[in-house]
């Protein structure tokens, strides 16, 4: 998770606010409508003590019944109005801000679709989780409610006090003089709860990650049975967020206190100064009814203040952490793809053009993490590496030389950080990401699947295929499992595809690589899970998909190295020899031991 960000404290909540216009502005119209009804229906409340007043020193001064019952009358078509008028402003907004939360939502997974794998290393889950859920409902309140209410009750009181000075001016001077203490207290009310509020909204996203690892892993915290160290865990979370907000409580209760407390003794002395000024004659007993009716229905803008700010706080808080991720740069891409939206994309191979002298080159290529320590080594150093054109080479060394993190940057899911990588002669560092990434065709050690069918997932690797398509990859992978699932192909597979087997998901990841026939074939020991009789069938396979591609195959067995032509050996982060297998194995200690078994298993990192 980042850290929280020191500036929270020093950052203007309306400028940060203001970045929500965007979004606001297609709808702008009806929520200035909706504060114009709220602001007409809010002044409607002021004009009922005008009305009491007129009714106390009229009709009821003149012991006129028909007056009073008139004075009823207005009085409940007033409140009548008033409640109409505040549901029209609800009706006004509801709608247009659930566009605005879906559009932010949207933009927020289309640009996590965008960004580089080395922003999602970074990030937890559960804080990115909690910026499309959590916080994106906290800004939709903030525009439905306090954001309106800011407006009208300021409006509100500013009306108010115009009538209370015009009423009697020596009374409504007494009602101003808490102005003061309380815009120096709902001040520090405010920084003080921004950094509360964000520490809160924080701890929510690391408490959503600790849950969802909990959930995704619940087979490994089953079967070590460290169901309480994960509960301690939870709870040590919980208890923080707890105490972050009962701060929050305490801060919210103070400044509630104060805001109620000092308008009270404020009304109450302008009642008993007001009482003195009628029996000496000098004020009707009208006004001062109107008077006082005017102040108590000023009551609730005021002492609304609080929560308002508070809720103000939270949203400009929310619209920070939203933007965090919207801040950070995207990877280069001249359009949105499907996936971007949530659409099952399945990539065309876009022809690009090729060299006299083809196949995957790396050239000097050098790595290093951007988060490593400095001074540290790099991962890949130096690397020079050619594939020709429809060779297979498979890349073997022990654990920790650096295998993986070269696989991944041939489609860019890192970049390098010195030399250059070629396709057919083409800088893949000029390529359009889409372009490049339809022409290499990806398997990893750790398949990932989709809560989708079996078909839908495969069909990932393949624009416009078809079920001949899908039948050829599952026959290649040898993944005739498939038929036997309640619906075939059709068959959900669940989150994950947890509800398959590792053997089940390696051979379908495999088949989502082969289904789109690539030129260019990226696979990191994609036969790893299988027993002996499976990996033999699928390499059978395997070989007549290689003969029509060029492929860099990560291998930890011999059985998996004798699928390529050429065998390279990767060793502290270089190429440390190149040939066939049996070339190295005469030749080669280093090669000669990893491949007796006394290596390590595993992909390297």
């Amino acid at each position: 998770m980042p850290e929280e960000h020191a500036t929270t404290k020093d950052r203007s909540a309306v400028r940060t606010l203001l970045r929500l216009w965007p979004y606001v502005r297609p709808v702008r119209t009806r929520l200035f409508s909706a504060a114009l009804v709220a602001v007409v229906a809010s002044c409607l409340g002021l004009v009922i003590p005008l009305v009491l007043k007129w009714i106390v020193d009229g009709p009821v001064a003149d012991r006129d019944p028909s007056g009073v019952w008139l004075g009823a009358l207005v009085l409940l078509g007033l409140g009548v109005l008033e409640a109409l008028l505040f549901g029209l402003r609800r009706w006004l907004v509801g709608r247009p801000l659930a566009g605005v939360e879906a559009a932010m939502r949207a933009d927020l997974y289309r640009h996590l679709q965008r960004l580089p794998v080395s922003f999602h290393d970074r990030w937890a889950s559960g804080q990115l989780l909690s910026r499309g859920t959590t916080d994106l409902m906290l800004l939709r309140l903030f525009l439905a409610f306090p954001l309106t209410f800011l407006l009208v009750n300021g409006v509100t009181i500013l009306a108010g006090f115009v009538i209370l000075l015009v009423q009697e001016w020596t009374l409504g001077l007494v009602l101003l003089i808490p102005v003061v203490p309380l815009v120096i207290v709902c001040s520090l009310f405010e920084s003080r709860y921004a950094l509360v509020a964000r520490r809160a909204q924080d701890q929510v996203g690391d408490l959503t990650t600790v849950v969802e690892e909990s959930v995704l892993g619940i087979r490994i915290v089953k079967g070590f049975g460290r169901h309480r160290s994960q509960a301690e865990a939870f709870r040590e979370l919980a208890r923080r967020l707890r105490a972050t907000e009962l701060g929050k409580a305490r801060l919210l209760a103070g400044i509630w206190a104060v805001i109620t407390l000092v308008p009270e003794v404020a009304i109450g002395a302008a009642l008993v100064l007001g009482t003195v000024q009628v029996a000496d004659g000098d004020l009707s007993a009208g006004t001062l009814v109107a008077f006082l009716s005017t102040a108590l229905a000023l009551r609730w803008p005021v002492e609304s203040i609080g929560f308002l700010l508070a809720m103000s706080q939270e949203a400009a808080t929310a619209t920070e952490r939203y933007f965090e991720v919207l801040d950070e740069p995207e990877e280069e891409s001249p359009a949105a793809a499907p996936e971007d939206f949530g659409v099952p994309h399945v990539r065309a191979v876009v022809p690009g053009p090729r060299a006299a002298d083809g196949g995957l080159r790396f050239e000097g290529v050098s790595f290093g993490y951007p988060d490593a320590p400095a001074g540290s080594a790099p991962v890949l150093d130096l690397i020079d590496l050619h594939i020709r054109s429809g060779e297979t080479m498979a890349l073997v060394g022990a654990t920790g030389s650096g295998k993986t993190t070269l696989t991944a940057l041939v489609p860019r899911l890192h970049e390098a950080t010195g030399g250059r990588i070629l396709l057919d002669g083409e800088d893949t560092a000029a390529m359009d990401r889409g372009r490049l990434r339809a022409l290499v065709a990806v398997a990893f050690e750790e398949p990932t699947l989709f809560s989708a069918t079996v078909g839908e997932n495969v069909l990932m690797g393949a624009e416009r295929a078809g079920e001949p398509e899908l039948r050829r990859a599952l026959a290649v992978a040898q993944a005739d499992f498939v038929d036997r699932l309640p619906q075939g192909s059709r068959t959900q597979v669940g989150e994950q595809g947890l509800s398959l087997s590792g053997g089940q998901r390696q051979r379908l990841a495999l088949a989502r690589a082969v289904v789109g026939r690539p030129r260019f074939l990226v696979l990191d020991d994609p036969l790893s899970a299988l027993d002996v009789h499976t990996e033999a069938l699928v390499e059978a396979a395997l070989r007549e998909v290689l003969r029509g591609t060029t492929a860099l195959v990560v291998a930890h067995r011999p059985s998996t190295v004798l699928l390529a032509d050429r065998v390279a050996l990767l060793s502290g982060g270089r190429i440390a020899a190149v040939g066939t297998h049996h070339e190295l194995l005469r030749d080669n200690a280093e090669y000669a031991w990893l491949m007796s078994g006394a290596g390590a298993e595993g992909s390297a990192r």
